[in-house]
């Protein structure tokens, strides 16, 4: 991934925790994210958060899920910043450890993490192969890799739909298929990977989220980020609703074990 300005600065961050509750950059809060982890006991483990954004989840990681450590990286410092006081606020800053990184290779030492945990940032990082062979060399052995991600339903080229709502995006998007997620998990090592298509979920959830910047939130949404910005992202749910009734933009709960 190259990134050359920050996807997320603060008028972003604001308007997605409005939406999405505070310190979060993703949808679906704490429900979503128990069913993200159904099955996995975080108690006493080293999590390591890809993507770890506004540090909402890292503090349930903690505070709901027992979690002994977490290490969240990112590589904007907008949202670290944002991260940092979620945490100071929750008051486990001696078990939440907040990095910027360069986009890149994780610079962790060979099976040093419990857990690799992901919600909805991988996207934005495009060698799905490079990063499955990374995660699975920082997991110790018998580690779960559990993420989310913003996934593409084929491997052609984008419809005219989807085009036009990743260009109304804007947020460097590398979506991928779940054939392709399937084969770079396994090729990297990982056994027991199984992907599930959230599509259903998340198109109801967007028809809700607009409807919100419609109405409910609309003169609140304004009065902090400003009528264009308002603007902007109703027409980007409109787009995005499009390709998600049609089923090429495909979220998925993604997950796989190194032996």
């Amino acid at each position: 991934m190259t990134q050359t300005e920050e996807l997320y600065p603060e008028p972003i961050i604001g308007f997605l925790e409005l939406l999405w509750g505070r310190g979060w950059l993703s949808p679906g809060g704490p429900d979503e994210l128990a069913r993200l982890l159904d099955g996995e006991d975080l108690r006493g483990r080293h999590v390591l958060d890809i993507g770890c954004g506004a540090g909402g989840i890292d503090c349930l990681l903690v505070t709901d899920y027992g979690a002994a450590k977490v290490t969240g990286v990112d590589v904007e410092a907008s949202v670290l910043e944002t991260a940092r006081a979620r945490v100071e606020e929750a008051g486990i800053s001696d078990r939440v450890e907040l990095l910027q990184v360069e986009p890149g290779p994780l610079q962790f030492a060979d099976a040093r993490f419990d857990i690799v945990f992901s919600k909805d940032a991988i996207v934005h990082i495009p060698d799905k192969q490079a990063l499955a062979a990374d995660v699975f060399r920082v997991l110790k052995p018998g580690g779960v890799f559990v993420a989310s991600d913003w996934l593409i339903s084929h491997d052609g080229e984008p419809s005219p739909d989807m085009r036009a709502y990743l260009a109304s995006e804007d947020l460097d998007f590398g979506m991928a298929s779940p054939k392709a997620y399937a084969d770079a998990l396994r090729q990297a090592g990982f056994v027991d990977v199984a992907l599930s298509n959230r599509n259903g979920w998340y198109r109801d959830q967007a028809k809700r989220e607009l409807a919100l910047l419609r109405g409910e939130l609309h003169d609140q949404a304004v009065a902090a980020m400003g009528q264009d910005l308002v603007d902007h992202n109703i027409k980007t749910w409109d787009l995005m609703i499009k390709v998600l009734q049609t089923g090429e933009h495909c979220p998925h709960h993604l997950r796989g074990r190194k032996p």
